[in-house]
């Protein structure tokens, strides 16, 4: 049993509460109840969010591309530098930083990752003898940390739009169709071994990573579930595309792919009124990570507008330069206010901004991720988060204020306790695993950074 002073319930704030949580999943909810013994007694309990997107390998070159080099740095050239830095990446390093990453994760409040996962071969392309052994070494890292995994390998068939060819840097990440369905299936069975909340989705790179007819296939031979792919994050991608297919990323995804309330459109970054709304009205998810689009210039998402549509978004990490839940949402809502030089946008009408992301953030990563959380409810997945209101950044601050001084106010040091489908991972703002995890990870740098 968690007993809450206070929780935010499915349909508001509630006092003194208490959880039953069985088999994952939350069995009972008592109102203005007594804590009894053995309760597990956290101050202000949340549902936990959902991180939609994470390339977990990325963490370990954080810091490692902010020199500037001669001329114009961007996207591309940033990706140039993850190519090299990937051909030193062993199975072993890989899965060391991805369970230090998923520690962080829920360290930082999150319960579940979507990791959006295209090291698949050998360092010059040549698939390991067991065609899914790196997709078994994420897989063994959310089982070493306890995170709700939604497993999604990627295909990654070309080097750009048009069908190119796939450069050197690439080779880890190509298959064609029929090798891609052989990958999941073999992800299946690795995903397989852990608790029944985890699961495998299927991920198409990116439009210029594919084409209309392998998309096609991929999809027809999609088992179901999640299907999350990378659009329109970049001006070049969009010409890319354009140039190409004769139609904008997301404008050709909506005519021609069966977008609905499974697909998770990452990033969606420039994007016409049309196509916002649009996607808005599809169903699906715009998975966006503001801490990445800014590191990387990708530019703001176009908000304001995606919302009064009634668009469901969700955020994610990404390239996991920085894993921070409550900066991933103000960066969100800042990135609004920048380019519109105004305050309080992320809202519909007036209201909390910090509760309209949070618990936006919440139901949108939940369905991302093809989990029923997001909420605390009976019968909901227990994927729940702690914080202290305690703490100075939030105790001067009434209940419904509390979203907003997480949000805009607080740093991840506020999270006390993390449960990841009833998993308790984290307890007094530690993971039950970090010495043992931590160690690996610095084992694994140093011998990373050795090689470079």
């Amino acid at each position: 049993m968690i007993f809450a002073n206070q929780a935010l319930l499915a349909h508001g704030w509630a006092s003194n509460v208490r959880l039953l949580v069985e088999g994952g999943q939350i069995t009972g909810i008592e109102e203005g109840a007594a804590a009894r013994p053995g309760d597990t007694r956290v101050d202000t309990l949340l549902p936990a969010l959902a991180n939609l997107h994470s390339h977990s390998f990325q963490r370990a070159m954080a810091g490692m591309t902010e020199y500037r080099m001669a001329g114009k740095d961007s996207f591309w050239t940033w990706r140039d530098l993850m190519y090299r830095f990937t051909a030193h990446l062993s199975p072993e390093q890989i899965e060391a930083i991805a369970a230090f990453v998923f520690l962080e994760m829920q360290e930082a409040g999150y319960a579940s990752v979507g990791e959006f996962h295209y090291i698949h071969h050998q360092p010059d392309g040549t698939p390991y003898a067991d065609l899914g052994e790196l997709s078994a070494r994420i897989a063994a890292a959310a089982g070493r940390t306890g995170i709700g995994l939604t497993h999604l390998p990627v295909l990654y068939t070309y080097g750009g739009a048009g069908k190119a060819p796939l450069q050197a840097g690439q080779a880890r990440f190509g298959n064609d169709v029929d090798r891609f369905g052989d990958l999941v299936a073999r992800a299946r069975e690795a995903v397989g071994a852990l608790p029944d909340d985890c699961r495998v989705g299927i991920a198409p790179h990116s439009l210029r990573a594919t084409s209309p007819e392998d998309l096609a296939r991929a999809l027809s031979a999609h088992e179901g579930g999640p299907v999350h792919i990378h659009v329109a994050e970049q001006p070049k991608e969009v010409a890319d595309i354009s140039g190409w297919l004769g139609a904008r990323p997301v404008e050709w995804l909506l005519q021609n792919a069966p977008v609905n309330e499974a697909w998770c459109l990452i990033h969606a970054t420039h994007m016409t009124d049309g196509e916002t709304t649009g996607l808005a009205n599809s169903g699906a998810v715009a998975g966006l990570c503001p801490i990445t689009e800014a590191n990387l210039g990708d530019g703001p998402f176009n908000g304001p507008q995606y919302l009064r549509a009634g668009g469901a978004f969700g955020v994610g990490s990404d390239s996991n330069v920085l894993i921070s839940l409550t900066e991933e949402l103000r960066t969100l809502e800042y990135s609004q206010r920048l380019r519109d030089v105004a305050r309080n946008v992320m809202v519909v009408g007036e209201g909390s901004v910090g509760a309209q992301l949070y618990l936006g953030a919440a139901k949108g990563g939940a369905q991302a991720l093809g989990r029923d959380a997001g909420r605390i409810e009976t019968g909901a997945l227990a994927d729940l988060v702690a914080i202290d209101s305690e703490d100075t950044a939030l105790c001067a601050l009434g209940q419904h204020q509390i979203l907003d001084g997480l949000v805009f106010a607080a740093t991840d040091r506020v999270v006390t306790d993390v449960w990841s489908a009833g998993r308790h991972v984290v307890t007094e703002g530690r993971h039950v695993a970090r010495d043992a995890v931590l160690s690996a990870y610095k084992g694994a740098m140093a011998s990373v950074m050795s090689a470079l």
